[in-house]
């Protein structure tokens, strides 16, 4: 059965490919050079994964692993700010460092696997476009461009008014070139190794303004900007391009939140603007260890302490006066509903997920409270006592987000929502979001039904490709680049994870692959067979259709 992307119901029908591109759909005769037969399977357009960190991993990794294996055929790279070009030649350490730490992504991997060869916009997209396995479209990061134009005073100050022109000149250029956008971010827990804000941070309105409006002068690009909702919200209303400001969660800590904020994107739409929020269809079970948790970071003792290295970071967690400093903070402090991913304080929906010891193996699946109720302690005790006993290898995992029916059902399944924000290519010690695709298909569509196989199918490829300005990308129709998906609706559904130690310098990170999945296609030729790669790069760099 082929899902057309629209939303229209699925037909039988053939689909012939040359040339990279999608030549005809029905009763399909003539000779072919590959013929994959798909009785039985659908067959779809590409995923496109509208939110992701690769901007480092795709240089070493034209795959951008583990994304290709969930039927992902195009990434949007770029997102919160955060980009490696431009770059002189003294900023990328910056650049490496701070997107290290605001993404979680090990530094030794990104400066033992990214080969500089670039330094303006252009020359980053023309350097990618030599080797893709999929396809790539990046945003301008506005922490990097400010970088480039203002050097260390991107990190101390707001931009003068020269200073603004250059940065206008500089994304003008990004996006003649192809870039997709431009991203901003006003998140004070976003901030390099040395503590130091990233540079959009320091920004003031008025800059954020004049160098988003440029996507207007152009007329192309959207613009991302998360963090700030106040401003986010002027910014969107201001501007005539897409506007992609935030994202919903079902919180259990917050729990009509959600509803207010739907009401809110509804009522943008409703007004014209066109201004969207993100939905992740997976449920909210992060992973950390106290060597990499960054929700803690909100919290001004958390912030110093988790900045410290690993031995005296746990000198400090033993110290009975900094400890008194921790509780007040995460137990006694009531949490702000108001700041998205600050730490709940809810410690019974802080689990044990994998203990480092052995003897320490009946404490999984149990949540903080609990095991302090059992031993007689305070919550605080119980969870730097375990960490410190095993060396900071606890893994945690946060139970607090996007579980609940009713309200994923009414996110999901609204008009007024994009589904995605997978943060692929990010905290990649302990998520694995970027198998939201799989995951919704398998656990929304077919085992609870709330929506339609069709209408999810447009969710995660018309709609994006629509709203980035793919005109070449996200249907099957002819005429259009040859991004396939062919799949078994009864069994696909992302595997449990596992580790891998295959990044660059050999750090870890959780990998996650797929079932039911038996082809992907980019650009006309097979990627992926039955979840191995065929050894093909046929991917390309995804230029606005204007560029």
């Amino acid at each position: 059965m082929t899902v057309h992307g629209s939303g229209l119901p699925g037909f039988h029908g053939d689909v012939a490919v040359s040339g990279g591109r999608i030549v005809e759909i029905g009763k399909v005769t003539g000779e072919a050079r590959q013929v994959l037969n798909a009785d039985g399977l659908v067959v779809a357009p590409g995923i496109i994964d509208n939110h992701t960190h690769y901007d480092a991993q795709v240089t070493w990794d034209p795959l951008c692993t583990y994304s290709c294996y969930h039927g992902i055929t195009t990434v949007v790279m770029g997102n919160c700010s955060l980009a490696m070009a431009p770059a002189h030649r003294e900023d990328r350490e910056m650049l490496a460092g701070v997107l290290s730490h605001v993404e979680a992504i090990p530094l030794e991997a990104i400066q033992a696997g990214v080969n500089w060869t670039w330094e303006t916009i252009p020359e980053y997209l023309n350097a990618l476009d030599q080797r893709l396995g999929i396809n790539v479209a990046s945003l301008i990061g506005h922490s990097a461009v400010r970088r480039y134009v203002m050097g260390e005073a991107s990190q101390e100050r707001h931009a003068t008014d020269d200073e603004v022109a250059a940065m206008k000149a500089i994304v003008r250029e990004g996006l003649e070139a192809g870039a997709v956008g431009i991203s901003f971010e006003r998140n004070l827990r976003h901030f390099d190794w040395n503590g130091r804000l990233a540079p959009t941070n320091l920004a003031s309105e008025e800059e954020i303004f004049a160098v988003a409006g440029v996507a207007d002068e152009v007329g192309r690009g959207v613009i991302q900007f998360g963090g700030d909702r106040n401003i986010s919200t002027k910014l969107a209303k201001a501007s005539r391009r897409p506007v992609f400001y935030g994202n919903i969660t079902q919180q259990a800590v917050a729990p009509d939140k959600w509803r207010k904020q739907l009401a809110d994107a509804e009522s943008m739409m409703r007004q014209g603007h066109r201004a969207y929020q993100f939905v992740m269809p997976r449920p909210g079970d992060l992973r950390y260890t106290l060597k990499t948790a960054q929700h803690f970071d909100a919290m001004a003792t958390w912030k110093n302490v988790m900045l410290l290295p690993l031995e005296k970071r746990k000198e400090l967690f033993r110290d009975p006066a900094t400890r008194a400093k921790l509780h007040r903070e995460a137990v006694e402090t009531p949490m702000d509903t108001n700041r998205a991913g600050d730490f709940t304080r809810r410690w019974d929906l802080q689990f044990v997920f994998k203990p480092a010891l052995a003897k320490n193996q009946h404490l999984t699946g149990k949540s903080v409270a609990e095991i302090a109720r059992e031993q007689n302690q305070d919550v605080l005790d119980a969870f730097l006592d375990l960490a410190l006993e095993e060396n900071l290898e606890t893994e945690f995992e946060r139970r607090e987000v996007n579980s609940d029916q009713a309200a994923m059902t009414a996110l999901l399944t609204s008009p007024y929502t994009v589904i995605g924000q997978s943060d692929g290519g990010a905290h990649v010690v302990f998520r694995t979001d970027y198998s939201y695709s799989t995951y919704l298909l398998s656990h929304w569509v077919r085992e609870k039904e709330i929506m339609s196989l069709e209408d999810a199918i447009r969710k995660l490829t018309f709609v994006p490709a629509s709203l980035f300005g793919f005109s070449d990308r996200g249907l099957v129709r002819p005429g259009l680049a040859a991004d396939l998906m062919v799949f078994d609706p009864v069994t696909i559904s992302p595997l449990e994870p596992g580790e891998a130690h295959d990044l660059p310098g050999g750090a870890k990170r959780r990998k996650q692959l797929a079932q039911g999945i038996e082809w992907t296609v980019v650009n006309g030729q097979v990627l992926m067979e039955k979840g191995k790669h065929t050894g093909v790069y046929p991917g390309k760099v995804a230029r606005s259709s204007a560029a």
